[in-house]
């Protein structure tokens, strides 16, 4: 009896301690962990929003990067840090490919808790202007002609621009040759270089090459068209109605994190987002604010694992 009265004790004492801390949150710096080095789009959308909540909380938010074996590395420092609100974790749409393709030591839908939804935007779906298609119709046609002839670009065995790639050629129904790259730059250099004909590219890298000619664009992979390229249809307009990919990021904490604090972070990002301003540079990138409550991120997550996980296994793919 004494020892429940003890450790009914240490659990009150513990729930007071995490009430107080999440009255007073923040009380130090705030830690958004990205697990890619520095420069890319995720530690992109993690220093724009740490600068707004930098400027919203009065209190230093920084980026803290640690790149390694596709992102696991910062997803799982973070993750099993305290859940008290100074460590958190930047979640790209890759996140929710990492269970198919990796044994994690970690849930990695159990194990966190969703904040809000950052940002959504499309890939760009482009070839090498000697392909001698100009619609994705027509692509599909050369495919079925030729296949295993074409060959496409990805910044990895099992990034998420690689199993977008697969939906959509599981979808139509065509052979196109995988090759896998270290990085979305290479990937890029490659396909403009004629080494390969076809990329998933993100807005922000590949819109100023269909710009100057050196790719030609067939479609973007959102529902809808993007302003960037107003001219450029859907995959879902090109004959496949519903058909669509979003590249996003999240913030998540570890599990457990207090409500109270949750909703503090939920509604600085969602104001942060409304802002102009960051409207504006996420749209240079090309990217759109997001927003939304946890339960919204939570849904997004949970269906983006489901779907992954049943291409991955039908495109048998796995990582070296």
């Amino acid at each position: 009896m004494q020892t429940t009265s003890r450790w009914l004790a240490v659990l009150a004492a513990s729930l007071a301690a995490f009430t107080a801390a999440a009255q007073t949150y923040p009380a130090k710096p705030v830690k958004i962990v990205v697990g890619f080095a520095p420069g890319g789009g995720s530690d992109f959308i993690a220093r724009v929003i740490a600068q707004q909540l930098t400027e919203r909380m009065k209190t230093q938010v920084i980026v803290e990067n640690k790149p390694g074996a596709g992102s696991l590395i910062g997803a799982e420092f973070a993750i099993k840090s305290a859940p008290d609100g100074y460590t958190l974790l930047l979640t790209p749409a890759s996140y929710t490919v990492n269970p198919s393709v990796y044994k994690l030591t970690f849930d990695p839908l159990g194990d966190i808790t969703p904040i809000v939804q950052l940002s959504r935007g499309p890939y760009l779906v482009a070839v090498h202007p000697s392909v001698p298609v100009k619609t994705l119709q027509e692509l599909v046609a050369l495919a079925k002609k030729e296949p295993g002839k074409l060959s496409y670009a990805s910044s990895g065995n099992g990034a998420h621009v690689h199993v977008a790639t697969e939906y959509f050629l599981y979808t139509a129904g065509i052979n196109i040759v995988h090759i896998p790259y270290k990085g979305t730059g290479p990937a890029l250099n490659d396909t403009i270089g004629g080494n390969v004909q076809l990329i998933f590219g993100s807005v922000a890298t590949a819109l100023q090459h269909v710009k100057s000619g050196r790719l030609k664009p067939l479609a973007v992979t959102t529902p809808k068209r993007i302003v960037a390229a107003p001219d450029v249809p859907t995959v879902a307009e090109s004959g496949y109605p519903g058909w669509e990919v979003t590249n996003w990021h999240g913030l998540v904490g570890p599990k457990g994190l207090p409500k109270d604090i949750v909703q503090r972070l939920n509604r600085e990002v969602n104001e942060a987002l409304k802002s102009k301003d960051v409207e504006k540079v996420l749209s240079s990138d090309g990217l759109e604010p997001a927003g939304g409550s946890p339960e919204d991120l939570a849904r997004i997550m949970k269906a983006e694992v489901a779907r992954w996980g049943e291409v991955v296994k039908r495109a048998g793919i796995k990582v070296d």
